[in-house]
């Protein structure tokens, strides 16, 4: 008998593997702590992941309202009730709605937004791609320069020497060629 008293004297689940002590958080940390240790015991079962709560969304006015309500007299005194139950379902159905109109209206001015920085961004690409152009066909125009003048002094010293120049030459305009980006992203 002293052995089973000594066996089941833990608290929380009685005998077996998982017997663990009963342990109450004090802190959403802990809380948290313990729910992971939980969930890592069996690390090989889901985890239960919960649905996303649906949109709240109000009913839809009557077709045909049966029973106006007017100020006329002969009005018991429970229908006042009923009618600030209607009124408050109008308001909230009309906040809701213009809640939508809003956030559509904000998604609008996003998209109008994205599409404008991106209108923005081609068009500055667009200028420096034309720059680079445009001093890509300067540079060339030096090099021709260049080389014409070279060509004519070299003429007049010695033919020979003048072909290992061009080489050379070549070989430096396909190094000058290979460009290298001139810009940063997301910068003006």
């Amino acid at each position: 008998m002293a052995a089973h008293t000594q066996k089941n004297n833990k608290p929380g689940k009685p005998g077996g593997k998982e017997a663990q002590p009963l342990i109450i958080a004090k802190t959403p940390a802990e809380e948290q702590r313990l729910k992971l240790e939980r969930l890592m015991r069996n690390p090989e079962k889901p985890a239960p992941i919960p649905d996303r709560p649906k949109e709240w969304n109000p009913r839809a006015p009557p077709e045909f309202v049966r029973d106006v309500m007017g100020s006329s007299a002969g009005a018991g005194s429970g229908e006042f009730h009923v009618y600030r139950h209607l009124r408050r379902r109008e308001y909230q159905r009309q906040d809701f709605l213009d809640k939508i109109a809003d956030k559509q209206d904000e998604d609008q001015d996003y998209l109008d937004k994205v599409e404008q920085n991106k209108q923005a961004a081609e068009d500055r690409t667009a200028k420096r791609k034309k720059k680079r152009e445009k001093l890509k066909q300067k540079k060339l125009m030096a090099k021709k320069t260049k080389l014409e003048s070279k060509k004519k002094t070299e003429d007049d010293e010695s033919s020979d020497s003048s072909e290992e120049d061009k080489e050379e030459e070549e070989e430096r305009e396909a190094d000058d060629d290979a460009e290298a980006p001139s810009f940063i992203m997301g910068r003006k």
